[in-house]
């Protein structure tokens, strides 16, 4: 993997304000790699702990980071977030759209 895409990923995922979400496929296509949302899954199996990962899910508002269900299903409710299951509730309300939100 790129190095110069992972760390745009990473860019990317840190301007998520709390209390929102975003999509693999969002992030993909804010660094110019519209069909990449899997290399930026790729990309995010190693993180620092304080990284902000578990505001990133999938175009239906499903966590789907294996393991990592129960840590980021906490850290999202301490923010605010409701979660059902692996389920993100009022995914399109809370959806961070990097394109429409920072200036690229």
């Amino acid at each position: 993997m790129n190095e110069t895409f992972k760390q745009q990923v990473f860019e990317i995922i840190r301007m998520i304000p709390k209390g929102r979400v975003t999509s693999y496929g969002a992030i993909a296509k804010a660094v110019g790699f519209p069909n990449h949302s899997r290399h930026v899954g790729n990309a995010l199996r190693n993180y620092d702990e304080d990284f902000p990962a578990h505001r990133v899910c999938n175009s239906s508002g499903v966590i789907s980071a294996e393991g990592c269900i129960p840590k980021f299903t906490e850290k999202l409710a301490k923010e605010g977030v409701e979660v059902k299951g692996n389920k993100i509730q009022n995914f399109k309300k809370i959806f961070w759209n990097p394109l429409e939100e920072i200036n690229l």
